[in-house]
């Protein structure tokens, strides 16, 4: 059977952003990847040392969009570790609120997106019809669909009123029985079953050994979530499942994902009804001193960390984060090989990639 190469990108009809495949082909099957990187980067670390600490809260939330709300939790929870302080308690259920919103919003896209390339259109707009009522949670409570700004050092930036929390719980009770409806078409539907059930396997061993995180970890029926083993804001004070399945496919993921968007609703739910009274932020602005933290969150795509380094100054002599992508993709080398060649938009679209957040 004869051999030869297929380029896939940097610029490609399947490809979220710019990333390089060079596959080796055997005849439809994929033999081997070749991964090439950097084709967006943005030289956004160097950039965060020229601003001061309170200017890169705008800038590290503009890192990345689906997951624009865990880089500015996570650098403030940095800076607040350095600067040893400690914020409201209606701030850390608030922390909580926005990121659980943030992660149904990006559940959704990516298991829209999946039906997309899979040319299930009609499930695709299926899912991002349900996703417009996350969407429109973020405008009424945020002012903003996307960037939301809700996270500041020493709390939050945001209140939420008795009227905004009714809206709130409304909506995510409208969202439950259509969540019913996609779970049933991913689990059972035919036409689903046969792009995405057995095909791209990560199996657990090699979870493990490309050190994988987020859902494409625990779809390899890995139980690492980071707002269980390592709490952090209020989660320690809610009760949630980690969800893992353990077939490592395509499948697997997409059923973590959208059973996740089952427990972020509980847990908007669980805070909205405990949400204590009192501030939302500090009453002053606070000076951060020298010093250097290291910081970390579940992002909607696995575990995200901060390290930032400071002097005294305004402006950070370091900052540095390590996005979940960048192990994830490593991973795709076992998922593609002995695949077939339309299985590959599939699998890589399985992952949730942000080329963005890794290429910084």
């Amino acid at each position: 059977m004869s051999s030869y190469k297929i380029p896939i990108g940097p610029i490609h009809v399947v490809l979220e952003e710019p990333i390089y495949f060079q596959l080796e082909m055997e005849g439809e099957t994929v033999r081997g990847v070749d991964i090439r990187s950097g084709h967006v980067h943005r030289g956004i670390e160097f950039l965060a040392m020229q601003k001061n600490i309170y200017q890169n809260i705008t800038l590290v939330e503009r890192v990345c969009s689906l997951c624009s709300n865990n880089h500015p939790f996570t650098y403030c929870m940095a800076m607040e570790r350095i600067g040893r302080i400690k914020i409201p308690e209606r701030a850390e259920f608030l922390r909580v609120i926005a990121d659980e919103i943030k992660r149904i919003a990006s559940h959704l896209f990516n298991t829209a997106i999946l039906a997309h390339i899979i040319g299930f259109d009609s499930l695709f707009m299926l899912v991002m019809e349900l996703r417009e009522k996350i969407q429109d949670v973020k405008e009424s409570t945020y002012g903003n669909r996307m960037n939301i700004a809700a996270n500041c050092i020493g709390g939050v930036r945001y209140d939420i009123s008795s009227e905004q929390a009714g809206f709130i719980l409304n909506s995510l009770q409208a969202m439950k029985k259509p969540l019913e409806e996609i779970t049933k078409i991913y689990l059972h539907n035919g036409s689903v079953r046969r792009r995405i059930e057995g095909i791209g396997v990560l199996t657990k061993d090699k979870a493990v050994e490309y050190g994988v995180v987020g859902p494409v970890a625990r779809g390899s029926g890995i139980a690492y979530d980071v707002r269980a083993d390592c709490p952090y804001a209020a989660y320690n004070q809610l009760s949630f499942d980690v969800i893992t399945e353990n077939t490592g496919d395509i499948k697997a993921r997409a059923v973590v994902r959208i059973r996740e968007i089952v427990e972020s609703i509980s847990l908007v739910e669980q805070c909205l009804k405990a949400l204590p009274e009192g501030p939302t932020c500090l009453d002053y602005m606070p000076m951060i001193p020298g010093g250097q933290a290291i910081a970390k969150s579940e992002a909607p795509r696995g575990e995200l960390m901060y390290y930032a380094r400071t002097n005294g100054s305004d402006i950070p002599e370091r900052l540095k984060w390590r996005v979940p992508t960048y192990p994830n993709w490593e991973a795709l080398k076992i998922m593609l090989a002995g695949c077939k060649l339309a299985d590959v938009p599939v699998i890589i679209g399985s992952i949730d990639p942000c080329v963005s957040c890794t290429e910084r």
